[in-house]
């Protein structure tokens, strides 16, 4: 009876750590738009402030990319779809969405990726979904509906609505890309560490011939950007949007799911939405109207009831909660 005892306690203090590592990884990334945006107020282009991200994160990263080597035979796949769409696709729409539109609208648009893959696996792959799927789906389409106030004949930038959407198609992207991954024969899944480092250098290559970073203002980084009316330091918030929102976020996120199911942590990294919206708030003063907040609920249960109701691969899974893929996909996003 001690023993079982012992191994319960264990076992609860294992999901609260990892519940507590996808808090903070929700918020590390939820504080990337907030963070983000002062810089292209300031007069860097959105691409500009993604490349420094992404280059940013593959520097630190790099170590782990030497270390998991072997990636690079094993699944080269991977690691291109995983740099190009996970990291380069989903970054770029998204900070060029919220050049336009405000923080928390463009991320709740990011989140209709789970709807999406459900959509792709209904009409693409002609596979059946559940009722509550199709539910989810509805009430995400819906939700969304209220965010963007399409009774007002859409209250916002049309092109930065594209911009958001492009940011959840990436995403789906990747899931789609994942879920043709799995090794046969159940083989050892690969690490994700290993995976996010050279997604991060992959994306910084793909960044560098899109952004060209050599016709940069760097000078922007040497002064303040403005938050809200308050002077913050540029270099302040570049070094918080790589080493918190990029590096501490992704590495969290992955020693949360390895702690918890990846489906348990989706449910905390939803609370991305709710973080970035309200730190847009209080930070940058974008405020959003009663039938947007309500919206913005609908939007993440309908996200949530689509990724939890998708149909289960019949496959070997060696990674504890799901596999590598599902550990780099459990947060939806991302990005």
């Amino acid at each position: 009876m001690p023993m079982r005892t012992s191994e319960s306690s264990r076992s609860r203090s294992g999901k609260g750590a990892g519940i507590g590592l996808a808090l903070v990884s929700a918020v590390a990334f939820g504080g990337s738009g907030v963070a983000a945006k002062p810089l292209i107020e300031a007069g860097l282009d959105p691409l500009h402030v993604v490349w420094l991200r992404v280059t940013g994160a593959a520097l630190v990263m790099a170590p782990l990319a030497v270390r998991h080597r072997a990636l690079l035979r094993r699944r080269p796949a991977l690691l291109l779809g995983y740099g190009l769409l996970a990291v380069a696709g989903v970054q770029a729409c998204y900070f060029a969405a919220i050049s336009r539109i405000p923080v928390g609208v463009a991320l709740l648009v990011e989140y209709l990726a789970p709807a999406l893959v459900l959509g792709w696996v209904r009409f693409v792959q002609r596979r059946p979904v559940t009722r509550a799927a199709a539910l989810g789906v509805v009430l995400a389409v819906g939700g969304l509906a209220c965010v963007v106030e399409v009774w007002s004949g859409l209250g916002f930038d049309a092109l930065g609505l594209l911009f958001a959407l492009g940011a959840a198609c990436c995403q789906v992207g990747y899931f789609i890309l994942s879920d043709h991954g799995g090794e046969p024969g159940g083989a050892a899944a690969p690490d994700p560490l290993g995976v996010i480092a050279y997604g991060l250098l992959v994306g910084a290559a793909a960044l560098t011939a899109v952004a060209r970073p050599w016709t940069m203002d760097w000078t922007v980084l040497a002064h303040t950007a403005r938050m809200d009316g308050s002077a913050v330091p540029a270099a302040a918030l570049l070094a918080w949007i790589v080493l918190v929102a990029t590096v501490l976020a992704y590495v969290t996120g992955v020693l949360s799911v390895r702690r918890l199911s990846p489906q348990v942590a989706g449910v905390v990294a939803c609370l991305e939405a709710v973080i970035a919206t309200v730190l847009a708030w209080v930070l940058l003063g974008e405020h959003l109207s009663a039938p947007q907040v309500v919206g913005g609920v609908v939007v993440l249960l309908g996200a949530f009831i689509a990724q939890s109701s998708a149909p289960a691969k019949s496959s070997t899974e060696p990674v504890a909660g799901g596999g590598a893929e599902r550990e780099l996909a459990a947060r939806g996003t991302a990005a």
